[in-house]
């Protein structure tokens, strides 16, 4: 007697039941086309001046003469980054400018996040008073300042160093430092310092054991926002420079200008890298802190 094995046959799904999920996926699809368009856009936007600005330091100044500005270099050269570095003197004016930079950062922070806790935490007559007159500093326009400014420094024989730098960021810093800070400690529950006054935590104590902490993403988006207005400033750091030693990285890109208003192209945007690639390393380095940092200072009014 013989058994007969059946070999198993596949059954396709009938055509109705294939056809909803196929609708779904392309109904999800044309949802997150517009968005998926939307982000492209803003990356080529975003993306592609920094990509022609690299390709244009690697350029000779024949070809952005004579060639058109979307074509390509001929030879790939960093030579324009050694003549930047060298002859332009970037190299001594990153120098000048870390030497602004950190100093004016450093007063901004201590004072302002010292400001914001005993404007917000501590409980005392005329708090409010002085925390609009704090507000009124942002309003007041910095180039009205200027003239005044330099006449001062002048006179107090500070014109031919950098303290006029730092003075002045540290001055214009302070009034959005303070306010922001102000703003952060606002979203801290009042409760927490409370709890830690009864505990016998003095206030000094509990500005650097719980405030500091809880501060610390805050921190880093205010230092971080505060770091940029100051490096990339032109207008103060031009107006108090009288010195071409003293010059930062912004006035001394306006070096590679020639006489009769000729420009080195080449060395002008490799200078321009070196810049922008620095505080872009510094950006992606930091973003996770900014973000968190701008969140925490949204959670409460």
């Amino acid at each position: 007697m013989t058994t007969m094995t059946h070999s198993p046959i596949a059954v396709a799904a009938p055509p109705h039941r294939r056809r909803p999920r196929f609708r779904s996926r392309l109904t999800r699809f044309a949802r997150k086309l517009p968005v998926t368009i939307s982000i492209v856009v803003l990356m080529i936007i975003v993306v592609y001046p920094l990509v022609w600005l690299f390709l244009s330091s690697l350029k000779t100044q024949n070809e952005f003469i004579t060639a058109p500005v979307w074509a390509l270099p001929t030879e790939w050269t960093f030579d324009n980054y050694v003549e930047a570095w060298t002859t332009g003197n970037i190299a001594g004016n990153v120098l000048n400018s870390i030497l602004v930079t950190v100093p004016s950062l450093v007063i901004i922070i201590v004072f302002g996040v010292a400001a914001g806790y005993a404007l917000e935490v501590l409980v005392w007559r005329g708090r409010n008073q002085v925390l609009l007159l704090f507000v009124a500093g942002i309003m007041i326009p910095g180039q009205m300042i200027l003239v005044p400014l330099f006449i001062v420094y002048f006179r107090i024989g500070l014109t031919s160093t950098l303290w006029p730098l730092i003075i002045t960021y540290s001055a214009l810093g302070l009034s959005l430092t303070v306010f922001m800070m102000a703003a952060y400690f606002r979203s801290i529950p009042k409760e927490i310092f409370e709890a830690a006054t009864l505990d016998g935590s003095s206030m000094l104590r509990s500005f650097f054991v719980i405030a500091l902490p809880m501060m610390k993403n805050a921190i880093i988006t205010i230092a971080l926002v505060q770091f940029f207005n100051i490096w990339n400033d032109l207008l103060i750091a031009l107006t108090f420079t009288t010195n071409p030693a003293n010059a930062t990285v912004q006035v001394g890109l306006l070096n590679f200008s020639g006489e009769y208003g000729s420009l080195q192209y080449g060395p002008l945007f490799a200078g321009i890298c070196i810049n922008v690639g620095g505080l872009l390393v510094l950006y992606l380095f930091l973003n996770q802190q900014i973000m968190k940092g701008l969140a925490s200072g949204a959670v409460k009014g």
